[in-house]
């Protein structure tokens, strides 16, 4: 029997987590399954448990996979900038979330069951990403709010994450929502991504 090669099943698994992706783009996490998945992959649903053990396996490896987009996103503000005032970095990293529409949807999700329901070293692999991305985070502020202290540091990044969880469901509102808060008598002023995550983060920050 032939070997299979590690780059052999990172692709196979990169295949398995587009289609779960792909779905993702028109169906809730719920409605998905092995399954569904199988049918837009050239591997049947036994063959995928050859690479992960649940559906919530798959889904973290596609919420690592965004947060190390999202990285990208970070570091590329990191390296390519000299000096940046608390607004222009606020509007940066604003910008760099609005791109993110999945990784902001995939938080507001119940991470707990996904979390719990996989393997230890996909959980690691994970947190090493999500991890990654809260280190860009302070090392942004070490370089552009070089007075901040380290209190302040932590206790933006801690405030900041848990904000991260509600941007989706405050900005991807369905008509049914809305007609919803407008017979309920709910005066709200919807924003965007970047609107919402600005005004955040300008507060954090200040001036």
């Amino acid at each position: 029997m032939r070997k299979v090669t590690s780059e052999q099943i990172a692709r196979k698994r990169e295949e398995i987590i587009n289609a779960c992706e792909q779905l993702y783009q028109t169906m809730s996490f719920r409605e998905i399954t092995l399954k569904e998945i199988g049918s837009i992959t050239s591997f049947s649903r036994p063959t995928i448990y050859n690479y992960f053990e649940t559906k919530e396996e798959i889904f973290l490896g596609l919420f690592q996979r965004e947060y190390d987009r999202w990285n990208k996103d970070l570091t590329a503000i990191l390296e390519g900038n000299e000096k940046l005032t608390r607004s222009e970095l606020s509007e940066k990293i604003a910008l760099s979330l609005a791109g993110r529409e999945q990784l902001l949807k995939l938080l507001s999700m119940n991470n707990y069951d996904m979390e719990a329901n996989s393997r230890q070293e996909l959980l690691t692999a994970f947190k090493y990403s999500y991890g990654r991305s809260m280190q860009l985070v302070r090392s942004l502020l070490e370089k552009f709010c070089p007075d901040m202290k380290e209190e302040e540091i932590r206790n933006f990044i801690y405030t900041f994450y848990p904000f991260m969880f509600g941007i989706y469901p405050y900005t991807a509102v369905t008509e049914k929502q809305k007609t919803a808060m407008k017979e309920a008598g709910i005066d709200y002023v919807y924003q965007t991504v970047y609107e919402l995550t600005y005004s955040c983060l300008i507060r954090l920050l200040g001036e």
